[in-house]
């Protein structure tokens, strides 16, 4: 089997208290290294799951700062069999390429900034959106995108980002990286010119600093998890002004950051 994110793989399985192992056809995640240049230098090499890559060009390169819309990219040619993406900017690039992974110290505006590298604190942006969404849409996303991960399902080792409004799936995007999914995510949003401001990032993975980050690029104030979140991320998610809910499974949630998005109905335990 070869087929997009999966392949096979022939493997030995044991069952406890049997004398012979067991041979198999396994799923298997595939790992491709996706090495992008810009402008004619190499940029960075992103190991991912080789589905929507150009989705997932546009969403680095504005998650790193590079870009802020799709027309800042004057061309993007990809060599699968070489796994090459060539990039090249239409003008200067938003942020000089030397701050891109420089740490920044100090702290900005808030406590739990201190950690942003330079890119960070210039490109995350505090979200405003007083979009409300009801409990038990939340648990009904999450369902919805635990239903349609194929992928997972079969090979356990990807992970998945859907974007949302209202019930509705818009984009859904698997990776064995969770930051390139949503990376996907980003791009799949400035190919469209859309705004996510009254969106909903619904994810399958731990609810970590860099996770809420890229929400807070994307401009998208809710963010679901299946999983649980890190205290930075939380202090961030406070300050950024985003809605974290964790451990989303059957009938509960736990809401930890600005619960006044999400409106409680009585199904809700």
């Amino acid at each position: 089997m070869e087929s997009g994110n999966l392949t096979s793989w022939r493997a030995g399985r044991y069952h406890s208290g049997e004398i012979r192992m067991e041979t198999s056809e396994e799923t298997i995640a595939k790992e491709f290294a996706l090495t992008i240049q810009l402008d004619g230098e190499e940029f960075a090499t992103i190991v991912c799951s080789p589905s929507h890559l150009r989705e997932l060009v546009y969403g680095f390169l504005a998650s790193e700062g590079i870009i802020r819309e799709a027309g800042q990219v004057a061309s993007l040619e990809l060599d699968e069999d070489r796994g090459y993406a060539y990039a090249r900017l239409a003008g200067s690039p938003s942020m000089s390429r030397d701050k891109v992974a420089k740490r920044v110290i100090g702290s900005c505006c808030g406590k739990s900034r201190q950690f942003y590298f330079h890119n960070d604190m210039l490109t995350a942006r505090t979200i405003m959106s007083r979009a409300q969404t009801e409990a038990d849409t939340c648990l009904r996303l999450m369902e919805r995108l635990q239903a349609i991960s194929a992928d997972f399902h079969l090979t356990g080792g990807v992970h998945n980002a859907a974007l949302a409004e209202g019930e509705d799936l818009l984009a859904v995007m698997t990776d064995i990286g969770r930051h390139n999914a949503l990376d996907k995510l980003f791009g799949y949003r400035l190919l469209r010119g859309e705004s996510a401001s009254d969106k909903t990032i619904v994810f399958s993975g731990r609810l970590s600093s860099e996770v809420v980050l890229k929400a807070a690029k994307m401009g998208c104030g809710l963010l679901l998890s299946k999983s649980a979140p890190t205290d930075l991320a939380l202090r961030l998610a406070e300050d950024l002004g985003i809605t974290c809910a964790g451990f989303i499974r059957g009938s509960k949630m736990t809401v930890y950051t600005h619960p006044e998005r999400i409106v409680m109905n009585r199904s809700l335990p």
